[in-house]
């Protein structure tokens, strides 16, 4: 089976991307964030801990590269680890979208993950994919279909 292929096969079932991002990693939230991710009926599927470098985090945002906030948050990304996870579960995109809140924190509903972890617009904890095509896009970013494959 071809990688693409594999990455379309596995993409069939409902699947979201998220990271954890360097100011919740540093703050001590990680297990925190990842105990909410399994209260909310979410399947870990693939999980790492990795620090991009400023190449990379420029090539996972690019599709930002024209808004005013990308370099703020290419450098940002790229200052300390991330843990980066595949999370299954039924209209998971949506879901987790729903839990993890607004991009600021200030704006988040209550008990969302951003308003109880993010300490602003820029550091806002956690990203989350917000269509399945980008959550494949952000998977095969992080993960390889050798880990993808180990279900």
């Amino acid at each position: 089976m071809k990688l693409d292929e594999l990455h379309r096969e596995f993409f069939s079932k409902d699947y979201t991307f998220m990271m954890i991002k360097p100011d919740a990693v540093n703050a001590g939230h990680a297990s925190a964030i990842l105990k909410r991710v399994e209260e909310e009926g979410f399947q870990i599927r693939a999980i790492k801990k990795v620090r991009l470098t400023q190449r990379q985090a420029e090539l996972f945002y690019a599709v930002h590269k024209q808004r005013p906030f990308y370099e703020e948050l290419t450098r940002f990304i790229s200052s300390g680890p991330v843990i980066a996870a595949v999370l299954e579960r039924e209209n998971a995109v949506n879901h987790w979208r729903e839990v993890i809140g607004a991009t600021d924190p200030n704006e988040a509903k209550p008990n969302t993950i951003r308003k109880l972890y993010g300490r602003s617009k820029g550091e806002n904890a956690v990203h989350g994919s917000d269509s399945p095509e980008n959550a494949a896009f952000e998977t095969a970013f992080f993960f390889s279909g050798l880990e993808l494959a180990g279900e």
